[in-house]
């Protein structure tokens, strides 16, 4: 069921629609800044498994979590170190996507993410009345794994089908360059997808905090799902909406960097 909320006058209603579809521990589509994404309760297991399912895609990929405020973050991440404060004050809303060290006792199952989650809080009004509402989603772009990202609902649907309750359409979301990632486990950042965020941009906030590149000659993503190699370690990502395989660098990592992450983004 694809549910208008291009106007402005039924928008809230429509919002309200999509949040009572989550209530109920089924699956949505929404759209967000950069394409749409399909999500459920982030604390509710087997909707996220759904969300997983409904992509074709195993545990070893779990999805990003979106917020709706930047004090949201707390009760979600432990041990989060001042840079990743600032990137947070300085580009949320926005296309960045966080790597933290979950709160170990959260009563939740994204997928083997190694005790991190990825946090984003996207720039999308729709999406984040959505989350005002119902709280964290896990969120992952609205698309089978390997197939384009949906930039619009019907594209979503074609897709997905009947593996969503409800399609938030908010018109068309043509902004496909997935977020950046930064993992912020260790006592300095690390890039582990560059995105619609330039690193530079993160740079001029972070001051003397030195902000580590994602080792060189990893593979662009071709989709808008992402997932690098660290020497002998593999380091998954899955961004709000994204995750790719990309093969080892041969470079070495950053003392405390992290080897397994959550975080597709961007949404996306």
């Amino acid at each position: 069921m694809i549910v208008d909320a291009t106007d402005p006058e039924t928008r809230d209603e429509a919002v309200a629609r999509a949040a009572v579809v989550v209530r109920e521990g089924k699956v949505v589509v929404l759209p967000t800044d950069t394409v749409y994404g399909v999500g459920a309760d982030a604390f509710d297991q087997v909707a996220v498994a759904m969300v997983l399912a409904a992509k074709h895609r195993g545990r070893d990929v779990p999805p990003p979590v979106l917020v709706p405020t930047v004090r949201t973050v707390d009760g979600l991440a432990t041990e989060v170190p001042m840079y990743a404060k600032i990137l947070m004050r300085q580009f949320w809303p926005g296309a960045l996507t966080l790597v933290l060290r979950a709160q170990p006792t959260l009563a939740w199952d994204l997928g083997e993410t190694n005790g991190t989650v990825a946090l984003r809080m996207p720039d999308d009004i729709l999406t984040l009345q959505v989350l005002t509402e119902v709280g964290p989603m896990a969120v992952t772009s609205a698309n089978l794994t390997g197939q384009p990202p949906a930039t619009t609902a019907e594209e979503a649907q074609a897709q997905l089908g009947g593996a969503v309750a409800l399609y938030l359409d908010g018109g068309t979301r043509a902004d496909s360059a997935p977020s950046t990632i930064v993992d912020c486990t260790g006592e300095e950042p690390v890039v582990l997808r560059h995105g619609a965020l330039p690193a530079d941009r993160l740079r001029e906030v972070l001051g003397t905090t030195v902000l580590h590149d994602a080792p060189p000659g990893t593979e662009e993503p071709t989709e808008p799902e992402a997932a690098g190699e660290a020497p002998a370690e593999r380091v998954r990502v899955v961004d709000p909406l994204a995750a790719i395989e990309a093969r080892p660098s041969g470079l070495p990592v950053p003392s405390g960097s992290l080897r397994s992450v959550t975080a597709t983004d961007s949404l996306q």
